[in-house]
């Protein structure tokens, strides 16, 4: 596992839930979504700024890695609950980055 595998798949999610962010603000009934909606920010923001630690090689590196992976799942599971094809690939990106951020924190 390379800290350039792990940077990518954050930056893949951030972007999967920022898009996931703007198209739940138009759905019908936005307060369904709200977990939804607050959870693609929580993640998008850890997201960014795990792959910023691994540039920079922080020293906390894999303990940032290791909280990404939290909120990636919570986020992914979150997303999965939903039909619409934009939660569907957030989620998809979400699990997938939390897979490799947990590779990454236990290296």
């Amino acid at each position: 596992m390379t800290y350039q595998e792990c940077i990518q798949a954050c930056l893949e999610c951030m972007e999967q839930c920022k898009r996931c962010f703007d198209e739940c603000l138009k759905e019908q009934d936005v307060k369904m979504m709200a977990e939804c909606i607050r959870l693609d920010r929580e993640c998008a923001d850890v997201c960014a700024f795990a792959a910023k630690a691994m540039q920079t090689n922080s020293q906390f590196a894999k303990q940032i890695c290791g909280l990404c992976a939290d909120i990636c799942q919570a986020c992914g599971d979150e997303c999965a609950k939903h039909d619409a094809q934009h939660c569907q690939d957030c989620a998809e990106a979400c699990h997938r980055c939390a897979k490799v951020c947990r590779e990454m924190a236990a290296a």
